[in-house]
């Protein structure tokens, strides 16, 4: 999965933060047929099934008007989840103490998937400690970043 394009993030942003949610993330990848379109919400007090589907509704209608997308496209509305996905260098900063998944695009020291304790940005790479070390993640080379929910 891929983050949407950026004019196409912030069509949806707008019309989720009128709303009143907190625009998490946009994933959107292409298929042979159609492409899937992922809006992740969230608020303080939670996201019920309504939540989205007031949210689904809205983001298609701006969606039709707009007309970004020029293929078949499935759209789902979801909570970030227990697994909340990570998109922007502000998500680093705040689960800082959390542990994380992260798969970059390309390999760093002989691998791409990294896991352990978040402890924030530094000069626009992601720390991640590890084994009691410290690894540094170039944020503009991550595919993917998610939390690790800890029971």
């Amino acid at each position: 999965m891929q983050n949407a394009p950026d004019r196409l993030s912030q069509l949806i942003g707008q019309v989720v933060e009128t709303m009143g949610y907190e625009l998490v993330g946009v994933e959107y990848r292409r298929g042979a047929d159609s492409g899937l379109l992922r809006v992740y919400i969230d608020q303080d007090e939670g996201i019920m099934l309504d939540d989205c589907v007031a949210v689904s509704r809205q983001v298609s209608a701006m969606l039709d008007v707009e007309d970004p997308l020029k293929e078949a496209y499935q759209l789902e509305v979801s909570s970030p989840g227990m697994d909340r996905p990570l998109f922007v260098k502000e998500h680093f900063e705040r689960f800082a103490g959390s542990k994380v998944r992260v798969k970059l695009r390309m390999k760093l020291h002989g691998r791409r998937k990294f896991e352990g304790v978040l402890k924030g940005v530094q000069d626009e790479n992601v720390v991640l400690e590890m084994d009691d070390e410290m690894e540094y993640l170039p944020l503009d080379q991550i595919d993917s970043a998610r939390l690790v929910p800890e029971f």
